[in-house]
């Protein structure tokens, strides 16, 4: 799987019933061969997918794209990435939390 199909395939894996009352814009910045970046806005129990880049996101998180793979794949957490400095967290970091629960793994 590559890093754009595991995105795409988020839309799938995203629980509106999570969400309650949640509205946010959530930006991934990828880095690597197969790096980009995408975007997720969750409103009103929908969550809709972009490529590129908000214009300004609540929540952004920066990381290269094996390690993306790897939280995916569940061989890691955000948090694990997180305390090894693998993983930049800007904005919400309460929203990072509640992230596990709007996304089924």
């Amino acid at each position: 799987m590559t890093v754009s199909e595991s995105f795409e395939a988020m839309n799938d894996r995203f629980n509106p019933e999570n969400t309650a009352g949640t509205t946010a814009v959530i930006q991934y910045n990828i880095k690597g061969d197969d790096g980009g970046s995408w975007y997720f806005t969750i409103k009103d129990g929908t969550c809709s997918l972009a490529v590129g880049s908000a214009e300004k996101p609540d929540l952004t998180l920066e990381l290269s794209g094996n390690d993306w793979l790897d939280i995916v794949a569940g061989k890691t957490t955000g948090v694990k990435l997180i305390m090894f400095g693998k993983m930049k967290l800007k904005g919400d970091t309460g929203l990072a939390m509640k992230m596990r629960s709007m996304f089924s793994s």
